[in-house]
This record gives structure tokens, sequence and C-alpha cells, in this order.
């Protein structure tokens, strides 16, 4: 249904990246969400009345709170397609990750709630009426949950929406939670077992696991994350493609929400080459890089010597000296000035986040390892993170 609404209904609806075609979707599955989930209310709470069900009029309850959820990303996705602004010079994309966040606060709410209730259930069981129409009802629920589920996870996937995985998530414990009242119902009625309180207390631990990690997969590009192996590969193969440029170091991408990135690095390009030819290099670059992969590319040129073989030697030895302290680190910016006596060598490390090494400890081990590379050369290391 929702691949036919969006054909009918969304210009340009497969151009997922595009910021309008990203609303669209987003208000969409909202309102397709705010529906589906009143109309579930809506026949469980007549199923809760019919039952006398305490479990079903609060699986009732649940999906009600589900609509809201349905218009906080609603909301979210309207909001952060607002424009740039004085105060907001990067846009408002962040607000679809506050609004996932919300989601997920929501899902660890209704866990919780669902725990107590169970706990409740399990020291004071009750007997459950039974009746076919309720269990139609919530069989019917299940599927229609189910159905939520994968078109909000589908979408989630095309948009990279973690907005819409948290609704996928909850959706997909709707169906669980739906299904422990379905179960206890029939185990009551045909075995005279009263497990709805376990069954509730199961989907419970469960709910509140998913909710952490949607409110992990929201908090992320909130506080900054790196970007993905694919979106980095994706900036190489572009830098590569311009053999006027040497190498690349210090990528760095600021996320502002889906759609809003903004990137920096710095091109190494050779030190005896046309500074205007190379810069014409630089900024054709960057074009390029904002029209295919949607982005603000700043570009620093690093002018590098590389026609001298003996500097080129000794950053070949260099390099392959600081994989053997840790096999992230990179060595960029490398100069020689000779001296009477010795020979500095000037350059910086870039260092991974997972060496265990302090700053000084890489420092000092790879200012040791150049002196035995040759006791003629010294070291002045930059230490610094890789962001990526």
């Amino acid at each position: 249904m929702i691949q036919f609404l969006a054909k009918h209904f969304i210009k340009n609806y497969q151009e997922t990246t595009d910021p309008a075609v990203r609303r669209a979707y987003g208000v969409l599955c909202g309102c397709v969400g705010i529906a589906l989930n009143l109309l579930l209310f809506t026949g469980k709470l007549i199923a809760g009345i019919i039952s006398h069900s305490i479990a079903v009029t609060a699986d009732a309850v649940n999906n009600l709170s589900d609509a809201g959820s349905s218009v906080v990303t609603l909301l979210g996705f309207k909001l952060a397609a607002q424009a740039p602004d004085r105060d907001h010079p990067f846009g408002h994309g962040r607000l679809e990750y506050v609004s996932g966040l919300v989601v997920s606060m929501i899902i660890l709410v209704m866990g919780v709630e669902l725990g107590k209730t169970s706990i409740e259930k399990i020291l004071h069981p009750e007997p459950v009426d039974f009746s076919p129409l309720v269990a139609v009802i919530l069989a019917v629920s299940i599927l229609v949950k189910l159905y939520m589920a994968l078109y909000n996870r589908s979408i989630g996937k095309k948009l990279s929406s973690a907005a819409m995985s948290a609704t996928a998530a909850d959706s997909l414990n709707d169906c669980l939670a739906t299904a422990a009242v379905l179960l206890g119902t029939l185990a009551g009625h045909f075995w005279n077992v009263r497990i709805d309180g376990w069954c509730g207390g199961a989907v419970a631990l469960f709910i509140l696991w998913s909710g952490f990690g949607a409110a992990r997969d929201t908090i992320n590009p909130l506080l900054g994350q790196p970007p993905s192996p694919e979106f980095v590969e994706q900036i190489r193969e572009r830098v590569r493609a311009h053999p006027e440029i040497i190498g690349i170091h210090d990528l760095i991408v600021h996320d502002y929400g889906p759609g809003r990135r903004i990137l920096s690095l710095h091109a190494e390009v050779p030190a005896s080459g046309d500074i205007l030819e190379l810069h014409d290099v630089v900024d054709s670059l960057e074009r390029q890089l904002g029209e295919e992969l949607g982005c603000l590319a700043t570009i620093h040129m690093d002018p590098v010597v590389n026609d001298d073989g003996r500097t080129t030697e000794a950053r070949e030895r260099v390099s392959a000296m600081v994989q053997i302290i840790d096999p992230g680190i990179s060595v960029h910016d490398f100069r020689m000035v000779p001296g009477p006596s010795h020979t500095k060598l000037i350059f910086d490390a870039e260092v991974p986040y997972q060496c265990t090494l302090s700053d000084q400890e890489i420092r000092q081990r790879i200012q040791a390892g150049v002196r035995t590379l040759d006791g003629s050369w010294s070291a002045v290391v930059g230490v610094e993170k890789s962001y990526i």
C-alpha cells in the first residue's frame, strides 16, 4: 500500500536523497501510521469491553500511544525540512533524530509500564473472558502491526532514517505484545492456564531491549558519529579520479541531518605543480562532491614534494615503521629539513581512536623509531586523531 501511495502522491518518489522526497515519505508514513493505529485502538477497545480484559484494553491504549508516536514522527519530518535561518544556518535536519529519540523514549516507557502490569498479573492472576470476536480482532491487529513494521523498516532503510527505524521497532514490539495477550487469552480459555503475566513480562524485556537500541541509534548522530565506510569510500573514489591529487588526509564529515552533510579534507598536491591549475582541480572536485554526494565540501591543498627521491624514500621508510607501532597510523605533511649535523623529519601522524597508546607515547615511539632508521635523523611529530 505504501509503495502504491508513494507512486501516486510523491513526485520523484525514487529520489530518496532529495530532502523534499524524504519529507513526503515521512508525512505519508506518519499519516498512514496514525490512521491504522486509531483503527486498532478502536477495535481493541471494543474487544476489551466485550471480554472484560484489562490486558486487551491496555493493548488498545498502547495503540493510541503509537498514534501519538506517528504524530511525533510526522512533526519531526516536517520540522526537519525547514529551511536554514539566521539562528540555524545548517538547517533543522537533526530534528528528525530528535523525533526518533522521542519515539524510543515512548517505547521504553511502554516497556516499563507493561513490565509493571505483568508483575501484578503474575502475583495476582485473573481469569480472562474469551470470545471468537476478541481472538479475531487480536489476530488482525498482529497482522496489521507486522505490516507497519515491515513498511517502516523498508522506508527507513531507503531514507537512512533513524526515526522510521525506531517506529518499525515499536510496531514489531506491538506485534509481540498483542501476541502475548492473545496467547494468554487462548491458554486461559482452553487449558485454564493463566500465563498472560509471564508472556507480558517476556515481551516487556524485549521492548526495553529494542527501546535502548533505538535510543542508541538516534543519540549517536546527535552526539556526532563517524561517517559510514561506504560514504568515505565514495569520497576517496572521486578524489582518486583526479590524477593531480596525490593523496588525502584529515577527512572530517559533519552531519546536520539527512541530506545536510558538510565535509572537509586535505588534498596533497605536487609542490612543483602550477598553483592556478591545481586550484581549478580542487574547485572542480568540491563542486563534484556537492553535486554527486549532496554535501558541502571544503578542500585544503597541501603541497607535497614528490620529485625528490630522498624525501620519497624517507617517507616510505617512516610510514612502514609507524605501521609496526599501530597499523592504523598514517603519515602526512612529510618534510625533510637538512642541517649541518642532522636532518629534521617534520610530519603529522594520524591515529585512530581505537589506539590504546597516549599521544605522548606515540610521539616518543615514533621519534625513537626514526632514530633507529637513521642516526642522523630526528623527528618533529604532530599527533592528531582520525575522524573516520
